[in-house]
């Protein structure tokens, strides 16, 4: 049971280590890009593409659906970024549970937003964790986890792809050791949870009043979803890449900096300058911030909304 792209390398880990996958179970079909064409999840393009059965119910609590799965007589469930909680009926179906691969080191980050939960808080270490499931949100008993460094480049985008992959090899791992009853479930440690919560769009917009550290971090954070933006004289404008730099001023304004610094344009914050190496304007492609400030001069010396 899996939906997003973290899930694919999950599933063809399974797949290739010789399981016999009775049903891949992923989100409905939805409209996507901007023609809003309606298209199937990942996990469905990769399932189809090494021929499972494929199952898209828009909820599992109805009791036709649990006993749709029970027909599948499955004797374990792997469960990577479903975006459903199962109901109980469910977690009660297969003989060995139902195993999730989650990307953090739990208890910390619950929820559905770890890995960028993680990009903000500022760890220096994340890891993926394969737990038993239970009724409530990531609170089942750990099997086995393995640790990851977060680098300071490492955006939601592609640190979520290497969670995939270490995700992947660390189930491979387990598996074999869970279905010879060789691992011996952990509880996890309540004092030390933490939750991350669901990001909306409206989440991306820069506060200047905020430090350059936090700032820089969100950026990374919302990378590729939902983005970090501001606007300029009436026009939203993206702050794709950047980096934390030290300095002073009035919040919001727009510096031009010495060209010994990292990045040719910074805006000052509540704490410290945001050096921006990377911009897009509504309308417009990616560019660099050195190519941004050639077309746009008078950028420098603007103050931006908080």
């Amino acid at each position: 049971m899996g939906t997003p792209e973290f899930a694919v390398p999950i599933l063809k880990g399974l797949a290739q280590g010789g399981y016999n996958i009775a049903g891949v179970y992923t989100q409905p079909d939805e409209p996507a890009g901007r023609g809003r064409k309606v298209v199937p999840s990942p996990v469905k393009k990769a399932a189809l593409s090494i021929g499972l059965n494929v199952r898209q119910p828009v909820s599992l609590k109805q009791k036709e659906e649990v006993e749709r799965l029970r027909e599948l007589g499955p004797g374990l469930v792997v469960v990577a970024a479903y975006a459903q909680i199962l109901p109980k009926a469910v977690l009660d179906v297969p003989p060995r549970g139902c195993l999730n691969i989650h990307p953090s080191l739990l208890p910390r980050h619950r929820g559905p937003s770890p890995v960028a939960a993680a990009i903000r808080a500022g760890d220096k270490v994340t890891g993926v964790s394969v737990m038993l499931m239970d009724e409530r949100m990531d609170t089942g008993p750990v099997l086995a986890q393995k640790r990851l460094p977060l680098l300071d480049w490492d955006t939601t985008g592609s640190l979520t792809e290497k969670l995939a992959d270490l995700g992947a090899q660390l189930l491979m791992d387990t598996l074999p050791l869970w279905l010879e009853a060789k691992v011996e479930p952990q509880p996890q440690d309540e004092a030390n949870a933490t939750y991350s919560g669901l990001i909306r769009k409206e989440d991306g917009r820069m506060d200047w009043t905020r430090s350059a550290l936090e700032l820089w971090r969100q950026v990374r954070a919302f990378q590729p979803w939902p983005g970090c933006y501001t606007t300029w004289r009436s026009r939203l404008l993206k702050i794709i890449e950047c980096v934390p730099l030290a300095g002073s001023g009035k919040a919001g304004e727009v510096r031009q900096l010495d060209p010994n610094q990292e990045a040719p344009i910074g805006m000052v914050t509540g704490d410290g300058v945001l050096g921006l190496l990377k911009l897009q304007l509504e309308g417009k492609r990616i560019v660099t911030a050195d190519e941004f400030l050639r077309g746009h001069q008078e950028f420098v010396g603007s103050v931006l909304p908080s």
